[in-house]
């Protein structure tokens, strides 16, 4: 689930209206003609032609922008014609004028619609990008309902420091991670791509969730630092906040491993817990040159009939102009809890109210929903 791209609603927003667009122009063309044939001879509307060709370029393409040109200057053609004064210079002026007018909002248009291509282009990259980085969450997974959400900070952007993942193994468990890197740009989105290939490579094989997290630390690190000569300072920035967790099949419990992470949120009925782990681990890569020996895993009930959410701080962090948080816990307990996708989309649309859809941070959440074997 993401925003949709401005330039597809763009898109769609021309292909609907466009028709009935026209019209102006249009209506512009045969008023200047009829009103300016029926006036005084000292009165001359002829040169508001130029505004039929100029309005079309706002929202039509090239054909139809050359077509309203065309039909200004035979207007004025017309309107010098049954007026007598065609071989004016005053009307000869005002076609030569028409004429380049016309050329120029053309040319508007073939620039215009070939940058609108190149983006296109990009566009379907970056979304192939994402479908590869950030894969869609199962819709289920043994006896557990999976949605997820991602709110980039940046319309353009598909994909940030933010990432989510999901593995089934063969233990009859579903495994799961949530994590936000440090920093944005294309450093954070090679690191966020970094943890969820490691994640996929070992989430199915790793027979303890302590492991995947050493796994994971360490294969966050390593590519850190292989390239760091003797000489370089050992410090590294790069770390990202994460949270691990498994889900059995057929015990009714999670057991999570926290990162430096946003605890999750349980919803059963109308009341919402936070799970607070009794310990909470250093972010992921910011354990120091040998990583974090042992983590310890926490277990908390997850019953049939509960939804579990998972989030990052661009959630909880969000502001309004007034300076206000986000009021997560607050909010989510009124929403239909039965479907995570229908909860994820009240999630969306209160959180973009609140913000007045501007994001300072791209948000994640993924909502998990227990039912019966």
């Amino acid at each position: 689930m993401s925003l949709r791209p401005w330039l597809d609603v763009r898109r769609s927003w021309k292909q609907s209206h466009v028709p009935a667009l026209i019209v102006i122009p249009l209506g512009l063309i045969v008023t200047v003609c009829v009103v300016d044939v029926l006036s005084p001879p000292h009165i001359h509307l002829g040169p508001l032609l130029v505004a039929a060709p100029a309005i079309t370029v706002a929202f039509a393409g090239v054909g139809v922008t050359a077509l309203m040109g065309a039909l200004a200057v035979a207007a004025q053609v017309v309107i010098g014609v049954l007026r007598g004064v065609l071989y004016t210079a005053n009307i000869q002026a005002q076609i030569v004028a028409l004429i380049v007018v016309s050329v120029v909002c053309v040319t508007i248009c073939v620039v215009r619609d070939r940058r609108e291509r190149q983006l296109h282009r990009v566009r379907s990259v970056a979304e192939a990008a994402q479908s590869v980085l950030l894969h869609p969450l199962p819709a289920r997974s043994g006896p557990l309902r999976i949605a997820g959400l991602y709110i980039p900070a940046e319309e353009e952007a598909d994909l940030g420091g933010d990432l989510y993942a999901a593995a089934r193994t063969v233990h009859h468990s579903t495994r799961l991670l949530i994590g936000d890197v440090r920093g944005n740009g294309l450093a954070a989105i090679n690191n966020a791509a970094l943890l969820l290939g490691a994640f996929r490579a070992a989430a199915h094989r790793q027979a303890t969730l302590p492991r995947l997290a050493v796994h994971l630390d360490g294969a966050f690190r390593w590519d850190a630092i292989q390239w760091r000569s003797e000489t370089e300072d050992d410090t590294n920035e790069d770390f990202a906040t994460a949270l691990l967790l498994d889900i059995p099949d057929h015990d009714p419990v999670v057991h999570l491993i926290s990162c430096g992470h946003p605890p999750p949120l349980l919803l059963r009925g109308n009341h919402i817990t936070p799970l607070m782990p009794e310990a909470s681990h250093l972010p992921i890569g910011f354990g120091g040159p040998f990583g974090i020996a042992a983590y310890d895993v926490q277990t908390f009930p997850f019953q049939v009939g509960d939804l579990l959410l998972l989030y990052t701080d661009g959630v909880i962090e969000a502001r309004n102009a007034d300076g206000l948080f986000y009021p997560f816990t607050e909010r989510a307990p009124q929403w239909p809890k039965d479907d995570p996708d229908e909860l994820l989309r009240h999630l969306q649309d209160d959180l973009l109210a609140h913000v007045h859809g501007h994001l300072d941070d791209d948000a994640a959440v993924v909502a998990i929903r227990r039912l019966s074997v």
